[in-house]
């Protein structure tokens, strides 16, 4: 799935007996505020810098002045704003749910979950009794055969796994579901805080906090089995892919028989660990990082059955620390959070809560959110929006220098195919086999965890569902699923800054219109391209039109790589490729749609700014915020997002209307000479 934002919300736990009421002369924190008269934060340029030196500051410098990030965050910017707005709306409407203990159904389910999240002094009295019997299931394993079949089975709830699996449409076969294998056991963010010395201090941490977990779940030797779970995780980092290789849809389409794979990286029991995660009528698989798997089954092969329980006592723990007492709860967050992302405070329990249930029962609450705030006229002039930019990306195709007719074709019939889906579902989840209980938060994310795992693995054969979404309706975010060949927009990414149905057409343009056309242009991406219309990898390219694309990409990647976002911290040109291919490609299609928009009128002047300048604005206002160096470092290693500045300024140096709308010349910081600029879609 290609992402807009990916790991926009950090993951959270839920607490306190209650969340307090907003004070009745309270401003109401549910409504969306209006960036201006006509969608622009025209207070938030700085009118310092020129355009043609610094875009960014000069689009954004006053309001990132005067941006001070709470301290419950380590980012924030107009995706946090919007999602602040989204959690309020979801708390009124679980806090409700919560009140009407006579509640039937969803509702009741949602209250449910959410009151035993809030009843923080319940919590704490367990300690880790809610872990007790998952606990001794892990210290009565007799063999490492045994661990792989637990290992199969945490995956369904609580813990860890040397390898990872889900259930997916096949890449190659997209109106069926198959199971897909890929390479795990770290629990530090990316490979590289193993083996980076810039992460030692990160490293060092680490093993201190997993002391802490073992010690706080009364498992033996903590400081001992620490440390040698730091080791195994270090060997396990040494022989994985990193993340850019991990993005190659040809790579890592590997597909194996089940009966095979025992052969091919022996050391582990695959067969006990697919039946352990319900997945015993698998009889092919996916194989991700194919190359890594035999040497991480030796390595599991080789490690002391004492090492691997311990590893997955600590697994249990830290993922299931956010919904434990607070000493639990307390150390993951000054881990997880203010450690690896420089949060200074941990978020209040009501935020953690209905993260929590927007997490697990994502569409039971995502159906009375969109009730409640999403205008169904919106959904319309979404349509017309994305009408508009299909069109121009219809027409960007067909004058294309640099594609023969043969490719130009082909990409033609997969933009016909697009499927488009938003603000909610046709249909929604039905939940009623999820048993959620008062006072039992341990056993309603386990419930709900093992319900959504045993409803993908029960597809498994089967024919795909198309009307399904990957988000959930408050989600801040958009996606393109290569394999439907569609694009998806919940209702909480459609207000402002992105869209304002009483603002300036050219912002909206620009955000929301640069937002449908980057994930159109995730189907043409670097990888995206490699899936035709019906969502199947196949190679539909001429050798000769391809390799242009890749010479395009790769001069591209060089831009992003020359950046230095902190002291000794580049772009990583590679991993960040598809979405900056994306980001790009959606600017240029925003800027076309507009014009078409204008069927032949001029653009009007608003505030001394033309049209076009307008646009390249309402695609700067959506990126702006600030990053805490920690979290911007973890980004750099473990995002395949570029940095949000760099989102605006790499994109526009390469369009040719940006130098004109704004009169960059030689010599302007903004500048990048003709034979310079990268020519994609």
């Amino acid at each position: 799935m290609k992402t807009l934002w990916l790991g926009a919300a950090s993951a959270a736990a839920l607490i306190c007996a209650s969340a307090p009421a907003l004070a009745a002369n309270a401003p109401d924190l549910s409504q969306a505020p209006r960036m201006g008269p006509w969608g622009f934060d025209a207070a938030g340029r700085d009118m310092s810098v020129a355009p043609s030196k610094d875009f960014f500051d000069y689009a954004n410098g006053g309001y990132l002045t005067r941006l001070e990030i709470p301290a419950d965050r380590s980012r924030y910017g107009a995706f946090d704003a919007l999602n602040e707005l989204s959690q309020n709306r979801m708390r009124a409407v679980v806090e409700k749910a919560s009140a009407n203990t006579a509640a039937t159904g969803d509702e009741a389910k949602v209250g449910a979950f959410y009151r035993s999240f809030m009843d923080e002094a319940a919590v704490d009295a367990l300690g880790a009794k809610p872990m007790a019997a998952d606990l001794a299931a892990i210290a009565a394993i007799k063999s490492r055969d045994e661990m792989a079949g637990l290992m199969g089975a945490t995956m369904r709830k609580f813990g860890g796994s040397f390898f990872g699996s889900y259930v997916h449409d096949d890449a190659k076969d997209p109106e069926k579901y198959t199971v897909y294998l890929l390479q795990g056991g770290l629990g530090l963010p990316d490979r590289d805080y193993y083996l980076d010395d810039k992460f030692k201090t990160q490293k060092t941490a680490y093993e201190a906090y997993v002391a802490k977990l073992l010690t706080l779940a009364g498992w033996e030797k903590p400081a001992e089995n620490a440390a040698a779970i730091v080791a195994l995780e270090t060997e396990i980092a040494k022989v994985s892919w990193t993340r850019a290789e991990r993005r190659d849809d040809d790579r890592t389409y590997n597909p194996f028989e089940v009966a095979k794979l025992q052969a091919y990286a022996p050391g582990f029991a695959w067969k006990r660990f697919l039946d352990g995660a319900n997945l015993s009528k698998a009889e092919r698989v996916i194989v991700s990082e194919n190359t890594a798997f035999p040497k991480i089954a030796a390595i599991y092969a080789g490690a002391s059955l004492d090492t691997l329980k311990a590893w997955s006592a600590f697994n249990l723990a830290d993922q299931a620390a956010p919904y434990l007492a607070k000493d639990f709860n307390q150390a993951n967050y000054e881990f997880r959070n203010k450690t690896l992302s420089g949060q200074p405070v941990q978020q209040p329990r009501w935020k953690r809560g209905v993260t929590g249930v927007d997490s697990n029962l994502g569409e039971a609450l995502g159906k009375v959110y969109v009730a409640a705030y999403f205008p169904a006229e919106n959904k319309a002039k979404m349509e017309a929006l994305v009408g508009d930019i299909r069109t121009a990306m219809g027409a960007r195709i067909e004058k294309l220098d640099w594609m023969g007719p043969a490719t130009k074709a082909k990409a033609l019939e997969k933009l016909s195919k697009f499927r488009v889906k938003i603000a909610y579902p046709d249909k929604w989840r039905d939940y009623s086999g999820l048993s959620i209980k008062d006072g039992d938060l341990y056993g309603n994310i386990q419930r709900a965890s093992a319900f959504e795992w045993d409803y993908r693995a029960a597809r498994l054969g089967g024919p795909v569902d198309d009307d399904e979404w990957g988000m959930t309706p408050p989600t801040i975010n958009a996606y393109y699923q290569p394999t439907k060949n569609e694009i998806v927009f919940p209702a909480a990414i459609l207000q402002p800054p992105f869209f304002d149905p009483q603002g300036d057409p050219a912002i909206n343009y620009g955000g929301i219109g640069g937002v449908i056309g980057h994930e159109i242009t995730h189907g043409f991406d670097d990888q995206g391209r490699k899936s035709d219309g019906d969502g199947k990898l196949t190679d539909w390219w001429t050798a000769e039109d391809a390799a242009k694309f890749d010479a395009q990409a790769k001069k591209f990647g060089k831009q992003y790589a020359a950046v230095e976002v902190l002291p000794g911290a580049n772009i990583n040109g590679d991993l960040t490729m598809g979405e900056n291919i994306a980001d790009l490609g959606g600017l240029l299609l925003a800027l076309d749609a507009y014009h078409i928009s204008l069927k032949g009128q001029p653009a009007p002047v608003i505030d001394g700014l033309t049209g076009d300048q307008r646009v390249f604005l309402g695609w700067a206002q959506v990126w702006r915020g600030k990053y805490r160096d920690d979290r911007m470092r973890q980004q750099l290693v473990s995002d395949p997002h570029s940095p949000p500045k760099y989102r605006v300024q790499v994109p526009v140096k390469n369009i040719d209307a940006f130098y004109e709308a704004f009169g960059v010349k030689p010599g302007d910081g903004m500048y990048v000479a003709p034979a310079d600029r990268v020519r994609i879609w």
